[in-house]
């Protein structure tokens, strides 16, 4: 066929497309096929528009005036003329399978769906965690490179330390992380549908805010424990991949090795994914695979619903850490040049 879906050649190609190429070749101005060449580049070759239009040819009309396309329409014909003493296909249905059967696929495909709704909603917590948190981290480490410069002048002009610097730098930060977490919890949390709950709603937005906040701050201590805002880059960079791949999403922890198992404790967003999940449906008593959907993300992801106080608190000193950290990385490292 040719662009527009439209016939150029319909029949065998014979043994090295030796069948194709007789009929090409025999039209007038066609340039023959060396030896060797690819038939079925030449034939793209040989019938593109350029060509039809160099040849003032049509190559679609030449094949519907060809006996190639009569032999075909004869055959075409003649095949469906069905034998003596045989009769048309019938179906009583126009589906392939009895009723019962029809039930039974549905049920087993609905059976095998609720975990994978129960995936993908952890995938959607997974992936706004990771990137946005990356944002997040990335858009402020700019902002404090550049502040920090501003600071060495203004402190050497006695006006004032660094604690009240790094207080003032982390707590403008606090109101605008607000904002984003309500405005992104609003519109995430009634699409993705879950359970219009206070608890629940309080939950979602609780880890979210903190997972922005502490990213944040992520940001922060490292432009404030490197030189310049490259070096900063670089090292979050090795940290966003390490957090990644520990976070429990593409391995579950019961799947992590456990020599490797610390880490996923060490790991911010792991605690991030933990406290989501399990506010929203470590409590379920909804079966899937012949057992609850708490019993399953016990089983599979290692979640636990009464274990939310400890990820909370785990999940706010994530966010002090890095923000002490931050604080003592402007007090002790000067990288300004004289």
């Amino acid at each position: 066929m040719k662009r527009g879906g439209q016939e150029i050649y319909v029949g065998p190609l014979g043994r090295e497309s030796c069948h194709l190429i007789k009929y090409f070749e025999a039209i007038p101005g066609v340039s023959k096929i060396h030896e060797g060449y690819n038939p079925a580049t030449w034939m793209l070759e040989v019938t593109s528009s350029s060509q039809e239009m160099a040849l003032g040819v049509d190559f679609t009309e030449l094949y519907k005036n060809s006996d190639l396309c009569r032999r075909n329409k004869a055959l075409i014909e003649e095949l469906s003329v069905p034998r003596p003493g045989t009769s048309d296909l019938h179906f009583e249905t126009q589906f392939s399978q009895p009723f019962w059967v029809q039930c039974m696929a549905c049920l087993w495909k609905q059976h095998w769906t609720r975990p994978q709704d129960l995936t993908n909603a952890m995938g959607s917590m997974y992936a706004a965690v990771l990137f946005l948190g990356v944002q997040n981290s990335s858009s402020v480490q700019p902002v404090v490179s550049v502040e920090r410069t501003v600071f060495y002048r203004e402190k050497a002009a006695g006006m004032y330390s660094a604690i009240p610097y790094a207080f003032a730098q982390v707590l403008i930060e606090i109101p605008y992380v607000f904002v984003q977490a309500v405005v992104y919890g609003l519109i995430v949390y009634s699409m993705i549908g879950f359970e219009w709950t206070v608890a629940k709603f309080f939950w979602y937005f609780f880890f979210m805010f903190f997972t922005f906040l502490y990213f944040t701050f992520f940001g922060m201590m490292t432009v404030a424990v490197t030189p310049n805002q490259n070096v900063a880059s670089i090292v979050a960079g090795f940290f966003y991949t390490v957090w990644n791949l520990f976070s429990g999403f593409i391995v579950p922890r019961p799947r992590i090795p456990i020599w490797w198992r610390w880490y996923y404790w060490a790991c911010p967003v792991a605690w991030t994914l933990y406290g989501l999940v399990a506010s929203q449906f470590a409590d379920l008593q909804d079966i899937i695979n012949d057992q609850t959907v708490e019993e399953y993300l016990r089983s599979s992801f290692g979640f636990k619903h009464d274990f939310l106080g400890v990820v909370a608190a785990v999940i706010v000193a994530f966010a002090v850490i890095f923000a002490f950290t931050f604080a003592l990385g402007i007090k002790a490292f000067n990288f300004q040049r004289r």
